[in-house]
């Protein structure tokens, strides 16, 4: 008896995980997230990955810390995201790299550095003009309290 019991509820669990999981992809196909919503999710990824690890870590242990959590949170993404760079009519040899590509629609550039320097914004509005993307965020882990590490960066954001 107990062991059908427990047969019975396994099978049920893996019939409610399918039926969330289906949920969440029909959801995901039917809302479209703007880039502020996005934005604010991936900020709040941001804070819970400094909030357990804090500053002083390299840069790719808080990437790889962002992605589960954004994964956890549901959003997709693309890491190192290769773009072309076009000029006059060709495309350049050398294409950009993008640290994340959140949605679609919202670039993350992630630091781990003690300040910005004067290029990092202008840098970031480069890579959402040739991308055609309106949003951008530069997420600093660097920093004592992650709000002060955090910047938007916008081209042409409806």
């Amino acid at each position: 008896m107990y062991l059908h019991l427990v047969f019975y509820l396994n099978a049920e669990a893996q019939r409610t995980q399918r039926v969330i999981k289906a949920d969440v992809r029909l959801r995901r196909n039917l809302f479209i997230m703007h880039e502020n919503e996005i934005s604010e999710k991936i900020i709040g990824s941001a804070i819970e990955v400094h909030r357990i690890l804090g500053p002083g870590l390299l840069e790719s242990v808080y990437e790889d810390a962002l992605c589960h959590e954004l994964h956890l949170r549901g959003l997709q993404f693309k890491r190192q995201e290769s773009v072309p760079i076009p000029y006059k009519g060709i495309k350049l040899g050398t294409d950009l790299r993008l640290d994340l590509l959140v949605e679609d629609k919202v670039i993350v550039d992630l630091k781990a550095k003690e300040e910005l320097s004067t290029i990092d914004k202008p840098k970031l509005l480069t890579y959402l003009r040739l991308s055609d993307k309106h949003l951008g965020l530069i997420i600093n882990f660097h920093v004592e309290v992650l709000c002060n590490g955090v910047f938007r960066v916008v081209n042409k954001l409806q």
